[in-house]
């Protein structure tokens, strides 16, 4: 059965394309700096947002249409769903997908019942991926919906939560095994807190990091090959959450030993909530080492909340862009759309150009990002003006053979320093001749 039957296949054809379902910027086969689109990117499409998002807003219902969904829990309605979004991913041309495990099986309130429903729509999704060439990005649990999870998962302060949200990271991360997922992702949230008058911080952090360590165990013990992540996120639904910003996750992750096991997975709304850009966040995470993927969204910077909008901004993907090329690439991460329809876009057919102007949007950013490099008089702006560190006494500095008495000699006899422009503004207009 078809479920999008007035949809076609979407193919680039072009700038000069009138057509709404059709690629104006995202070839995937273009090679850009050696490799295609397509394996620049690795586009994922999320599946809580395709498939179960109602497009609710916390001053109004659902509007979304979903003429295949019963709204009902049932595993048969799960599997149905499945086929959908199958058909989806095949007429956007999207290779990847993530999922949440109450997405794509039913929470039955019971944890044999859910995890058995797991793995039944596990093996349908497996079929699924081996009749249609696609692949899971990365899967998690969710461990914030539930009214069982409403004062934390990991951090929360019942034992017995703790050990329902362990089996539920256990089967999930079976599922991701079975579906042959590139990673797994731990977004905390609810993991933090209202109010420091009822709460331990130090055990809560304890308790998180000991399921961290869990789980790493247990990849090992199943042979879970895949990338470990860390979604921060600073607020909302709490107060403040543990993984607040990318310097916090990777504060935490040393203080814990987890370093060698997790990377970050960055989401361009969460940065905007934590107070900073999302290219300080990649900065942060790529100067560790630690940047996986990328949830590719953004937000309204007149509204207080994650908003999840789709990627529109030309600045934003290109700085994007630059980051990754910069990095190196993903290898089993992402852009992953993060993202959802706005309310009033609440037709079927409003997936499909959500997902094309996204698209569209990031292999622009990737064209100007990859020109910006091979240009290269922003880079040689950038290295002339840190040049002073290259020789001399900036040279001793970075190489730790300096002591602060003789630097307190040189500047005594060097005499007032100097220091050039940082030629923001001119910067800001060479970065315009690419957008």
């Amino acid at each position: 059965m078809a479920y999008f039957p007035d949809i076609p296949h979407v193919r680039y054809e072009g700038p000069s394309s009138k057509n709404p379902f059709a690629f104006k910027h995202y070839n995937p086969d273009e090679i850009i700096e050696g490799k295609s689109m397509r394996d620049h990117m690795r586009f994922g499409a999320a599946y809580w947002h395709v498939m179960r998002n109602g497009l609710s807003d916390p001053f109004g219902g659902a509007t979304a249409l979903m003429p295949w969904d019963d709204q009902s829990s049932s595993v048969d309605n799960a599997l149905k769903r499945a086929d959908v979004f199958f058909e989806f991913l095949e007429k956007i041309d999207i290779d990847y997908y993530c999922f949440h495990d109450r997405d794509i099986a039913p929470e039955l309130n019971d944890l044999a019942k859910s995890t058995a429903a797991l793995e039944k729509v596990t093996a349908h999704l497996k079929e699924l991926q081996n009749a249609h060439g696609k692949k899971l990005l990365w899967g998690t649990a969710c461990l914030f919906s539930h009214a069982r999870f409403s004062q934390g998962a990991a951090t929360s302060p019942s034992a017995d939560v703790f050990a329902y949200a362990a089996a539920q990271v256990k089967a999930a991360m079976d599922s991701t095994l079975a579906l042959g997922g590139e990673g797994y992702t731990f977004w905390g949230g609810r993991e933090g807190y209202s109010t420091l008058l009822n709460t331990d911080m130090k055990r809560e952090l304890d308790h998180l990091a000991a399921l961290l360590h869990l789980a790493v165990d247990y990849a090992k013990k199943i042979g879970f090959k895949g990338q470990f992540y860390i979604e921060p996120k600073p607020r909302e639904p709490s107060t403040h959450q543990y993984d607040s910003d990318a310097a916090a996750c990777l504060n935490f992750l040393r203080q814990y030993g987890l370093m060698g096991h997790f990377k970050l997975n960055l989401e361009t709304n969460h940065a905007t909530l934590a107070g900073h850009t999302m290219l300080h966040e990649m900065t942060v995470a790529i100067d560790a080492d630690s940047l996986g993927s990328v949830d590719a969204n953004q937000g309204d910077e007149l509204i207080g909340w994650d908003t999840d909008q789709f990627p529109t901004d030309l600045y934003l993907t290109t700085g994007i862009m630059q980051k990754v090329l910069e990095m190196g690439g993903f290898t089993t991460g992402g852009l992953n759309f993060d993202a959802k329809r706005r309310r009033e876009s609440h037709e079927p057919e409003d997936l499909f150009h959500a997902h094309i102007g996204g698209m569209d949007a990031f292999a622009r950013g990737l064209k100007a990002a990859a020109a910006i490099r091979a240009d290269g008089r922003m880079a040689d702006f950038v290295a002339k003006r840190y040049d002073s560190w290259n020789s001399g006494i900036g040279a001793k500095v970075e190489a730790k053979s300096v002591t602060l008495e003789e630097l307190s000699t040189y500047a005594l006899g060097n005499g007032e320093p100097t220091i050039g422009s940082g030629r923001q503004e001119m910067l800001e207009n060479l970065l315009n001749e690419f957008i």
